[in-house]
């Protein structure tokens, strides 16, 4: 990262935005000794693993692994670029942005992306109102929605061309091959020959608007039987598929709380017409953690509205588990009367039906017992013992009261005796726990495995030596007084793994050159990534050397290590030494044969 912003305004930055005050706006944070605590933004969980380190102005997440400054934990909560999180926090506390030179590579793309963006809903809208636009003009009027509903959603149409939009914006001063980074229109090369053609054409169009009020996205809807349905856009500089929501712009103010989660654009269009402004719907895909994260920003309650198809259904389980992980309450609407939301508001009594639904709605544990009810014939003895074994399973999963509550509530229904039922679900909730560690474990085993393999490989081949440069790394970070009674035995040849090394390097630069290695100063040299490793060197406190004989014992670990690992590597043997090296690696081979 080639930014150049001086330590003096990085320090100014840092010293205007503490970095409490600036995580408690997302987050609800509670004093723990000198540090706190809270839920992780970045991923769901009900137990705090989020802790800000007011002494360093850091924060680490143990429980996914996130962590840095305050303009990382800006950079990633909005989902900016490192200057566009520095711009967000400096207009923050009314500081203006320095006139020297800086690398705004990203931040360009980023800047030219809302643009075109912009200019495309401005077109799509326009032709909506449009002669070319008539078809798609009649499919939302027909479908009950106003002109104010169509301006305030900005709904649009492409037209039935290939060409019209890309000459629209190439005629605005938008060149094609930044287009294409958009993912407005697409580009195909065949015999050396670039063709460029529109990607929304012949659809009425859903602009997709971010919580600051940039257009970040088009979802493109077909008015026949052509295929596919829907066409949504890509990962551009601006939006990734999977972490933004149709209308949150609209539904996070004045909702009380509460958000109705829908499967489509038209549900929530239509529930806002009907004065339900507080629903919100994904984007083409599955719902995402990063979605549910996102909602457990806005919302105390939420309420899942999906269709009443099998796939709707589906959707619904699948969501209860990715809620099950937070701290939101989650109710389930029963569809009844219509398949979907827009479906019932037009021939089932509007807003008052709706408002029905809502209030009759079930809780994860209702609803699990009513889709386990439906699949039995509670008029016979076997359809009624199957039904309290899968009952007795879901209330495994229940707390104590809960569990009393719905077991007396089974007794009354069926006629059975109300401690027959807590015995069969205490036997369940023994087994039920067992297995739920078994596979937190696996499951945490596997992620931490996968993560080191993707991002530092090195570090699990070499382990002993990765935690002799952690213990060396946290020291400086804590001591820098220190490297220079360790420089003449601490060089960057000396660690093993490679992002270690590189930290190193940046660590023992600053500290040459007299400069602070707070972790403010650090970020604008490293990746989010990077910035997660150095985040958890200042939050690992407990590792960290009140000797210089400690570092001097990690240095000899580490120049132990070297020795082994250059044993190892055949360039370094001699010729009996190598050919002792072969013969062995011959015999493994046979020994497989």
């Amino acid at each position: 990262m080639a930014v150049r912003l001086s330590d003096d305004f990085l320090e100014q930055i840092r010293d205007r935005n503490d970095i409490e005050s600036v995580i408690s706006n997302y987050v609800e944070l509670k004093r723990r000794g000198r540090n706190l605590t809270g839920l992780c933004p970045f991923h769901n969980e009900k137990t705090p693993s989020f802790t800000v380190y007011p002494e360093t102005s850091s924060y680490y997440c143990f429980g996914c692994h996130v962590g840095g400054d305050v303009i990382t934990f800006i950079r990633n909560i909005e989902n900016l670029d490192y200057i566009d999180a520095v711009k967000f926090l400096a207009d923050r506390s009314g500081i203006k942005m320095p006139d020297e030179n800086f690398d705004d590579t990203v931040h360009e793309k980023r800047k030219s992306t809302y643009e075109m963006n912009r200019a495309a809903a401005k077109f799509f809208h326009e032709t909506l109102l449009s002669e070319k636009g008539k078809k798609q003009l009649q499919y939302f009027l027909n479908r009950g929605l106003t002109k104010n509903d169509i301006t305030r959603f900005g709904l649009g149409a492409a037209p039935d061309d290939w060409h019209e939009l890309t000459n629209y914006l190439v005629s605005h001063g938008f060149k094609k091959d930044d287009l294409v980074r958009a993912d407005l229109i697409k580009l195909s090369e065949k015999n050396g020959k670039k063709n460029y053609y529109d990607n929304f054409r012949n659809r009425a169009i859903f602009p997709v608007i971010d919580l600051r009020g940039n257009v970040v996205a088009f979802g493109g809807r077909v008015l026949d039987d052509s295929k596919p349905k829907y066409i949504n856009t890509g990962d551009t500089p601006v939006y990734k598929k999977g972490k933004e929501l149709f209308a949150l712009n609209l539904a996070k103010n004045g909702n009380n709380g509460k958000l109705i989660l829908c499967e489509g654009y038209m549900d929530v269009i239509a529930l806002h017409k009907y004065g339900f402004t507080n629903a919100i719907a994904g984007l083409g895909t599955a719902l995402t953690p990063e979605q549910v994260t996102l909602i457990s920003r806005y919302a105390e309650e939420v309420y899942l509205c999906y269709d009443s198809d099998e796939a709707g259904q589906k959707a619904v389980k699948a969501a209860l588990s990715l809620f099950s992980k937070t701290g939101v309450k989650v109710k389930v609407i029963m569809l009844s009367g219509g398949k979907d939301p827009d479906e019932i508001l037009k021939k089932q009594g509007g807003q008052d039906k709706f408002k029905t639904l809502i209030e009759e709605s079930l809780n994860a544990v209702e609803y699990y017992l009513h889709i386990t009810k439906a699949k039995y014939n509670l008029d016979t003895a076997d359809g009624k013992k199957n039904y309290l074994n899968d009952a007795s399973r879901i209330l495994a999963r229940v707390g104590a009261i809960e569990r009393d509550v719905y077991a007396s509530k089974l007794s009354e229904e069926l006629g059975v005796d109300k401690n027959s039922i807590l015995t069969t679900v205490s036997y369940n909730t023994n087994r039920e726990n067992r297995a739920v560690k078994r596979e937190a474990f696996k499951t945490a085993q596997k992620e931490e495995r996968e993560v080191q393999k993707a991002f530092d490989p090195e570090r699990a081949k070499y382990l002993r030596a990765a935690k002799a440069e952690d213990i060396i790394l946290i020291s400086l970070l804590n001591n820098t007084a220190f490297y220079n009674k360790l420089k003449a035995d601490l060089t960057s040849d000396l660690f093993i793994t490679p992002l270690n090394k590189k930290i190193l390097q940046l660590l023992t630069g600053r500290i040459d050159e007299g400069l602070s290695v707070e972790i403010s100063l650090l970020a604008p040299h490293l990746t989010s990534d990077e910035m997660n490793v150095v985040a958890k060197l200042f939050a690992d406190t407990s590792m960290v050397s009140n000797t210089i004989e400690e570092c001097v014992d990690c240095i000899n670990v580490l120049k132990t290590e070297k020795e082994k690992q250059e044993k190892k590597s055949p360039s370094s043997m001699d010729d009996q030494a190598f050919l002792d090296f072969f013969a062995s690696l011959k015999k493994s081979e046979d020994d497989k044969k």
